[in-house]
């Protein structure tokens, strides 16, 4: 991560702490992780609160094509950095929310940078709601948390029928991290 992209997080997360909430970007071992299941050759991938592209770049890095990649971030400076980063990318200023609505079909995953667990239930919901109407059958939800427990609400993921694998622990982040992989039983 360059200087002035650090300076443009801190700057944004004082500025709009309840869109920026981590306290640190996203290190490349968390990236490394987030990212391990993807295959170039799979089709599609979108990226939920992209911010100023450490996951972004590592997605890129892993051989998804710029047209295949599908950022969406409610941030504007930030999606003003990702445009002018990474040409050809398809960068949305919206709310992950609405994700289902996105023109993208039969996508291999969603690789989430959000604060998740903070946001109210309803909207939980639909992020994932809207994943699984963009994700191919087997395809999957990625997303880290700092915490013990699992970063989807358990109602949720009733509802939804989800299940899910857990990362050791990537202790070389701040704070420390794991990645959760979410799938929707058939």
């Amino acid at each position: 991560m360059s200087q002035s992209d650090f300076a443009l997080f801190m700057g944004q997360l004082a500025r709009r702490p309840h869109q920026v909430v981590a306290l640190a970007p996203s290190s490349r071992f968390l990236c490394a992780e987030m990212v391990a299941g993807l295959d170039p050759a799979a089709g599609p991938v979108i990226e939920l609160g992209a911010g100023t592209g450490n996951i972004t770049r590592a997605i890129l890095d892993r051989g998804i094509a710029p047209e295949n990649l599908h950022s969406i971030e409610m941030n504007a400076e930030f999606c003003d950095r990702l445009r002018a980063r990474f040409p050809g990318l398809n960068v949305y200023q919206m709310s992950a929310g609405d994700v289902g609505d996105l023109p993208v079909d039969d996508a291999q995953a969603v690789v989430s940078g959000l604060p998740l667990l903070s946001m109210p239930l309803p909207l939980q919901h639909s992020i994932l709601s809207g994943t699984f109407r963009r994700v191919r059958t087997g395809g999957t939800y990625v997303q880290f948390t700092y915490g013990p427990k699992p970063p989807v609400a358990r109602s949720v993921r009733d509802d939804l029928g989800l299940t899910w694998q857990v990362s050791r622990k990537i202790w070389w982040n701040l704070p420390p991290a794991r990645v959760y992989r979410f799938s929707q039983a058939a």
